[in-house]
């Protein structure tokens, strides 16, 4: 009853320090994961190599081996006359009736300074689309561009109204980074405009003597393959490349005119050319496919309509 106290032993006294010290280490661990989480990517974007991120919709594209960053989804293009940084200025955007006058405009990026570099896609720097607002009068043209950067190329206006001309380029920006964008303005020809009815949807079609079909049926937001064949009489027209490839095709949504420029996958399909078109919603669309055959480049045109 009156003897000295219990002491624990060393052995047990070390047990129990260990213990302890796992206890508050576990508790420290929980209390600074809350205060720091760890990174997330719920915003969308997609992590890449070295930690770089593109945001949701675009990715890396390749062109000569530099990367461009150009949207993925689809989606129309050409509708605003700024986009990606980029602006669209033109020099004049009245021309004659019917008359040969000259296009003249640059690319300015966000600091107001015209741009000079340009990634040469298809065998160009720039391509350029000239459309009337009914979807008539398309022409696909190539400026040139002078060393401040200010592009030109001879261009007519065949009849009364509002035209639609639609820049396509990559620029390459002072880090070398590249941007693929498509920018659109409005030209006039002064007079009465008189605008024409799309002809009705079809999948053949001739153009100076060459008979033109296709197969397939565009879906909103859906990829859809549509294969080209170009016949002359009864045998497939002999294609040659025609800016790198055997075949180039631009949509045009009627109505806002959004702007589709669809490049054919790399192989031929025996004697048709083939191009995934996704078309970004309902509406009518025109398709013009140009093509060469014997060094002349013909279009031929189609309607089609997407529930």
């Amino acid at each position: 009853m009156g003897g000295p106290p219990l002491r624990p032993d060393r052995s047990t006294l070390r047990l129990a320090l260990v213990v302890g010290g796992l206890v508050l280490a576990v508790l420290l661990g929980f209390g600074l994961g809350r205060l720091n989480p760890p990174p997330s990517t719920a915003s969308g974007a997609a992590p890449t190599a070295g930690g770089h991120t593109h945001p949701p919709g675009t990715g890396a594209h390749s062109h000569g081996g530099a990367a461009v960053d150009q949207g993925t989804a689809a989606d129309a293009a050409g509708l605003s006359v700024s986009a990606a940084g980029y602006t669209l200025t033109p020099s004049a955007v009245e021309f004659p009736v019917g008359r040969a006058g000259e296009l003249r405009f640059q690319i300015r990026d966000q600091r107001r300074r015209a741009v000079t570099r340009f990634a040469v896609v298809h065998d160009k720097p720039m391509h350029l689309i000239v459309v009337r607002r009914d979807l008539t009068g398309y022409q696909h043209l190539h400026p040139t561009m002078a060393p401040d950067g200010t592009w030109s190329v001879p261009l007519t206006l065949t009849e009364p109204g509002v035209w639609r001309a639609y820049a396509d380029f990559t620029a390459v920006a002072d880090d070398g980074g590249q941007t693929a964008v498509t920018l659109g303005t409005d030209l006039t020809a002064p007079g009465g405009y008189a605008p024409r009815p799309l002809p009705a949807p079809a999948t053949t079609g001739t153009v100076d003597g060459f008979t033109v079909a296709y197969e397939g049926t565009p879906k909103a937001g859906e990829p859809t393959p549509l294969r080209f064949r170009v016949s002359a009489g009864a045998a497939a027209a002999p294609l040659e490349r025609y800016l790198g490839a055997y075949g180039h095709l631009v949509a045009l949504r009627e109505g806002d005119l959004g702007y589709l420029h669809v490049h054919p996958q790399s192989g031929r399909d025996g004697d048709a050319v083939t191009f995934q078109l996704t078309v970004p919603g309902p509406g009518r669309y025109r398709m013009f496919l140009d093509f060469q055959v014997a060094g002349v480049v013909h279009t031929a045109g189609f309607t089609v309509t997407v529930p």
